[in-house]
């Protein structure tokens, strides 16, 4: 815990009275229509600048020109299949990125949309691993006040800016519509999962206007947060001497994104429905036979609100209603007709088209009166669709059935609800807020940061087994990677499976014998999707999730970032998954059983690794996968392809440090006894790469492992430290689950490769980077003590001395903290000891956001409270604050000390959460035992046996050749 004050930090950072007039904070200061004290702010009228990519130095694009022809053809191939490469750095979005982006909507794991600060929704993510950037400009809320009489008239659109060709004589599209608003006056403020904008006197000078954004993220509430919905509540106060009759408009196209309203066969029907809720459906059918999305948008009708509809307008034409038309109608009456509502289902839209529909409601407010009017909007895409045909139920079908007209359901559950919904968030949030010990930047850094679980692309199913889509098997172009292989018999370690685990090695092919087998093998038999699909481990003759029948949360996926398109990354999970752990621990058990079972699984499959250009299996058993696939997760893991991650050397390891942690923080012995075969398998795999048999793994002379383009020789600080943190996991695991014989033989690994790192890699102040001779070895690596920082976080022992731990956390924020950018950029990841950055690959000079939180959350752990905070400030004032780069809501991987970014929307930033897992540790961590457990372990002759133990899993060969500095755009 913050032991007092942090007075370097500025505590009173982001006053809400320096944005909003004070007297305007007051009149709003009902039904939660005032912003919080703490949130992030920005006005409505600031610049949205373009963001800068980063780029390569000649001598990196040298060392990469083998690997960028290698990828630019895989890319190619992937396209001939109609599929999109999970990296692919030469397709650019049309729509460059900028500092524009606000807190998304939705719950997890449906899609999302997020919506700019400035009132744009944007950033479409309704398919999966699909993303549109461009706003739809038609989504729009917009404002008309009629004062008592008609002398005093204002309408606008509630978003700032100038659309093109604004006004164009003869114009019927939007920008015939009156786009008053400057955004002087105006203000946004972000607490996610809650945004409220605040109209102070825009369009009319005399009323007062918040709208308040709700979507319902509830942590350890499972269902709810799984909904596709957000509600947008206006609170209204009229503090002139007339009544005021104020509508709202809230106008929607039929569009997923990008073009998608212009391929037609799109249809929009009004509906009414219970409790006075009422609007539109908008039935948009999408390309390339992907499931179809039904958008719902609704108000809710009161006494004191009346609601309309206008269930179908165009763009465009001269025999139809268009937007100017609308615009013209609602400035006239201030709403639709009554009729409207038993019009049907609207006549299909033709190609090239824009159909849009129109909710309002309106509304008196009286002289210094107050009123709240409610919108919703819900999207249902009950059924979700990968690229290679397994298709499975979205999470909220438990829920509301399967049927794309649920959305109706979705946006009464949102409108009635969502005071609910806003008390759980605030029982959530207030004791972090209200603890006056922590920094106002962290406090509302930490939940905005939380964005990456909705906008970062997640999956979320009902965690049935899936079905297949059977036109894929006749597809007229053959697919190069569904090659069949033939199963190969694999010797297995008894001791490590237990009950009827099968391991599958086949892939996905049309040959009877080999499905038969397969079946056989599982005990169970397998789902269409199951046979067409590569290795799945099946545990006791049963669907993998049937151990949740009772209590099914499903199965989740997560994309590393919306430009690495891999579900579960997962040494950037290793990072990220604090969050889901501290949040939703039923989400965070779930990933770890699927990468268990991937543990014990094989796939013989070929594939091309385009870092050397060599071939090997797709997945090695015994080897962590390095994420859970990208066109059929689940069952082709590793889309992953740069490298061959069965070398990488901190898979492993992070898997058996993840799942301690896990196990120690829920206590869940059931999850213990079911993970731990694989936990063993990993820990055995890891023995072929301690070649000289002295207990502690060696690197092999290319960049293996979480730093892809940071070749490493001989023992490494990075890898090392994980590894030695992992087999004090594992021991500890062991000795709680009753397996002595693997705790002791643990136990003597740990203590060998202690002395080991120690005596090689201690220099008297840090650890160095690695046992080489290259120009860096003795760099200062910012992450040198991650296996450290997860023994201390899940209640282990330290690895080493405080002192030493204290000296390189010390060394590590005077020079790769404070000697880059006077200690506000965050820490690079490389320093030379004479205080030069590390130059020598991108990676080494690269500011890792997800890494500098996981330094800040080490400090914490070893006393440093300043040093972390003043560290994670760097990553709020260069990516946060308003003198920063413009990286909030889409928080990159990486940017450099000039501020180019790499890969926005990025996974591993998720890890703020450790920082605050280290404050406030669970009460299982808390209460757990003050003992080493390594010092109570017996080590008997049956351990020194069992060192030699035949493991089953494979031993692959050293690599052969260096590839000293592959240079990709992917850090995985």
């Amino acid at each position: 815990m913050v032991s007092g004050h942090l007075f370097h930090c500025r505590k009173h950072s982001w006053p809400a009275d320096e944005y909003v007039n004070r007297t305007t904070l007051q009149l709003l200061d009902f039904d939660g229509g005032a912003p919080p004290r703490q949130a992030w702010r920005r006005r409505l009228n600031s610049h949205a600048n373009k963001l800068k990519e980063f780029s390569v130095t000649f001598m990196e694009a040298m060392r990469m020109l083998s690997l960028g022809l290698r990828l630019w053809s895989y890319v190619r191939e992937e396209a001939s299949y109609g599929r999109k490469a999970p990296i692919d750095p030469f397709t650019r979005e049309s729509c460059k990125p900028s500092a524009s982006l606000g807190v998304p909507l939705g719950g997890m794991g449906s899609g999302s949309i997020s919506r700019g600060f400035r009132g744009e929704f944007k950033h479409w993510q309704i398919l999966p691993g699909q993303c549109e950037m461009s706003p739809v400009m038609t989504n729009q809320f917009s404002i008309f006040i009629t004062r008592d009489g008609g002398s005093k008239k204002f309408s606008s659109v509630l978003a700032p800016g100038h659309h093109e060709g604004i006004k164009k004589s003869g114009d019927k599209g939007i920008s015939s519509w009156d786009w008053n608003l400057s955004g002087q006056h105006s203000t946004y403020h972000a607490l996610f999962p809650r945004a409220w904008t605040v109209y102070d006197g825009e369009p009319d000078p005399e009323l007062k206007i918040s709208c308040r954004q709700i979507s319902p993220f509830i942590p350890h509430n499972y269902q709810e947060s799984s909904y596709p919905t957000s509600v947008f509540v206006y609170t209204l106060v009229n503090t002139g001497r007339e009544r005021a009759k104020v509508s709202l408009l809230m106008t929607w196209a039929n569009s997923i994104g990008g073009v998608s309203h212009l391929s037609g066969d799109h249809v929009n029907e009004p509906f009414i429905g219970e409790d006075g809720v009422s609007g539109v459906l908008l039935h948009h059918k999408t390309a390339k036979d992907n499931p179809p999305v039904t958008f719902a948008i609704a108000a809710c009708e009161t006494q004191n609100v009346n609601v309309t509809v206008l269930p179908s307008f165009w763009l465009s034409g001269d025999d139809r209603v268009t937007a100017s038309d609308t615009w013209a109608a609602m400035v006239q009456d201030g709403h639709f007709g009554r009729e409207s509502f038993n019009s049907g289902p609207s006549r299909p839209s033709s190609p090239g088209d824009t159909l849009c529909a129109a909710v309002s409601a309106s509304t008196w407010v009286e002289p210094h009166g107050r009123c709240t009017v409610a919108f919703a909007l819900a999207w249902s895409s009950p059924k979700v669709k990968f690229q290679k045909g397994c298709i499975y139920h979205r999470r909220y079908t438990r829920f509301f059935g399967t049927s794309e007209r649920s959305a109706v359901d979705l946006v009464h559950d949102a409108l009635t609800k969502y005071k609910c919904w806003e008390e759980e968030i605030e029982k959530w949030q207030n004791p972090i807020l209200m603890d006056e010990k922590l920094p106002e930047w962290y406090k509302f850094t930490l939940f905005n940061e939380l964005y990456f679980l909705v906008a970062g692309g997640t999956v979320w199913t009902d965690g049935e087994a899936p079905a297949f889509d059977e036109r894929l098997k006749f597809s007229k172009k053959k697919d190069k990677s569904m090659k069949i292989s033939k199963p190969k018999s694999t010797k297995h370690n008894k001791a490590a499976l237990v009950g009827h685990t099968a391991t599958v090695s086949v892939t996905r092919n049309e040959d009877a014998n080999v499905i038969g087998s397969l079946e056989g093998a599982a005990g169970h038999e397998l789902s269409d999707c199951e046979k067409e699909s590569g290795p799945e481990i099946v545990q006791g003759g049963s669907h993998p999730n049937a151990h949740l029948d009772a209590e099914n949360v499903g199965r989740f996926l997560y994309l590393e970032g919306v430009e690495y398109i891999m579900w579960c990354t997962y040494d950037v999970h290793f990072y990220a998954s604090f969050a889901l752990l501290d949040l939703f621990p039923k989400i965070e058990l779930s990933i770890q059983r699927d990468f268990a079972r991937a543990v014990l699984a094989e796939d013989t499959r070929k594939i091309k690794f385009l870092a050397d250009g060599n071939w090997g299996i797709r997945k090695v058993r015994g080897a962590v996968p390095h994420d859970l696939g990208t066109h059929d997760p689940w069952h082709e893991m590793n889309a992953y392809n740069i490298h061959d991650t069965s070398k990488w050397k901190d898979l492993n390891p992070k898997f058996v440090l993840q799942v301690y942690r896990d196990f120690a923080a829920t206590g869940d012995m059931a999850f213990g006894r079911e993970v731990w075969p694989a936990v063993r398998a990993a820990v055995d795999y890891m023995e072929q790469f301690d070649r000289d048999e002295d207990g502690l793994i060696e690197n092999d002379g290319f960049p293996d492992q979480t730093y892809d383009a940071w070749t490493v020789h001989g023992i490494s600080a990075y890898c090392g430290c994980l590894w030695l943190a992992s087999l004090q996991a594992a021991a500890a695991m062991a000795h709680r689950l009753g397996d002595h014989a693997f705790a002791e033989k643990c136990t003597i690994k740990f203590m060998q490769a202690k002395q080991v790192i120690e005596s090689k890699l201690w220099n008297g102040s840090y650890f160095n980077y690695d046992s080489g001779t290259s120009s860096n070895s003795r760099s200062i690596q910012a992450d040198q003590l991650a296996g450290q920082w997860y023994a201390a976080s899940s209640g282990l022992p330290s690895l080493f001395d405080d002192s030493k731990i204290k000296s390189a956390l010390q060394k590590i924020f005077d020079f790769n903290v404070m000697r880059v950018g006077g200690g506000r950029m965050g820490a690079v990841n490389g320093m030379h000891p004479n205080g030069k950055v590390d130059e020598s690959c991108m990676q080494s000079r690269e500011i890792w956001t997800g890494v500098t939180y996981a330094v800040a959350a080490n400090m914490l752990l070893a006393g440093m409270e300043q040093q972390a905070f003043t560290t994670a400030e760097g990553i709020f004032t260069t990516g946060w604050s308003e003198e920063g780069f413009g990286y909030w809501f889409q928080t990159p991987e990486a940017w450099t000390t000039d501020g180019h970014y790499r890969s926005l929307i990025y996974m591993r930033p998720l890890s703020i959460w450790a920082m605050q897992w280290a404050l406030s540790p669970p009460k299982a961590i808390i209460d757990a035992p003050k003992v080493n457990v390594m010092e109570r372990i017996y080590i008997s002759p049956l351990t020194i046996r069992a060192l030699n133990e035949n493991t089953g899993v494979k031993k692959i060969p050293p690599k052969a050749g260096c590839f000293s500095s592959a240079v990709c755009h992917c850090d995985c």
